[in-house]
């Protein structure tokens, strides 16, 4: 049967660093503070003006057609997930593909914040199994620091910048591939993460940047308990359903927004922390970049025919 798989796997993240000591004189924070309750030292983040989410992809998908050999005529879609694109439009996969010569290729954008990466993926999974592409790259670029308020201590501490893409390509071989997903959303939790400022609800006014509706709010109690709860029952869900022990499980890969959540969710489900990748320290929350940021990070640790779970949540959506 056709199924698709991940061939090929590359990230890019800034130079310029962020880390605790400078976040210190920013705002009132510390290095304790911070990394005992997310446990982040360091972000990556994009100082160049005029260089937005693009950029970053487009560092992570020329490293991608090279590592693979791939040529960029060959590429018939690209899919870019991202919270913060370069524009309201075109979409940044368009600005992406034409900057990395994927110009044959179909590209648009997906909006599920952390959760983007595996729902782009499971979209490109779907076009491999039907048949309708053969070679799609899975882009996931955010400049996170774009929607933050570096006088906000609850947020700033919290997010940096980067990008990761991935090819999937067809496979007939038994057993490998990306197998099954769980996805799930009711809509809970608007006021608890969101970006008031901006779109056509509030479009963006003097009095909307004066009140700092275009930054980026977070309620980190009501996140955290949703985040814990709704990433162990989705895992678990998606354990049962394809009669998965935790034993049999090779790799847990959550999305790196705070060590206590990963943590939590870890111990729920009993798995050895030694398999669970974790990165959150060097690259803070990255969005939906975090998980394929942190897959290259391990990807030499990864064997062919090792069971991975991936996870993720924004606001009630999980994988």
């Amino acid at each position: 049967m056709l199924n698709a798989r991940i061939s090929g796997i590359a990230a890019y993240t800034p130079d310029d660093i962020l880390d605790n000591e400078m976040l210190s004189k920013m705002v009132d924070t510390n290095d304790e503070w911070i990394t005992t309750r997310v446990g982040i030292k360091r972000r990556h983040i994009l100082r160049e003006e005029g260089k937005g989410s693009s950029y970053l992809g487009i560092q992570a998908v020329n490293q991608l057609l090279e590592q693979t050999g791939t040529k960029p005529e060959d590429v018939e879609l690209i899919i870019c997930a991202t919270s913060n694109p370069d524009y309201r439009f075109p979409a940044t996969a368009s600005v992406i593909a034409y900057q990395t010569g994927l110009t044959g290729a179909y590209a648009y954008d997906i909006q599920a914040a952390c959760a983007g990466f595996i729902v782009a993926l499971q979209d490109a999974a779907a076009y491999i199994r039907s048949g309708l592409r053969k070679k799609v790259v899975v882009v996931a670029a955010e400049k996170m620091s774009s929607m933050v308020n570096y006088e906000d201590r609850a947020t700033c501490t919290l997010f940096g910048d980067g990008a990761a893409a991935v090819l999937v390509e067809p496979t007939e071989e038994e057993g490998m591939g990306v197998r099954d997903g769980i996805f799930h959303t009711d809509g809970q939790g608007l006021e608890h993460l969101v970006m008031l400022g901006g779109g056509s609800v509030l479009p963006a006014t003097e009095q909307t940047v004066r009140e700092g509706k275009h930054f980026l709010f977070q309620d980190g109690r009501n996140v955290y308990k949703n985040a814990v709860t709704d990433m162990y029952t989705a895992t678990l869900d998606l354990m049962e359903r394809n009669s998965l022990t935790v034993d049999a499980i090779d790799w847990f890969i959550p999305h790196q927004a705070n060590l206590r959540i990963i943590e939590a969710v870890g111990s729920r489900l009993g798995i050895d922390p030694a398999k669970v990748l974790v990165n959150i320290e060097e690259y803070g929350n990255t969005s939906a970049a975090s998980i394929p940021i942190c897959l290259n990070q391990y990807k030499d640790r990864l064997k062919k025919g090792d069971k991975l779970v991936l996870t993720a949540m924004y606001l009630i959506w999980d994988m």
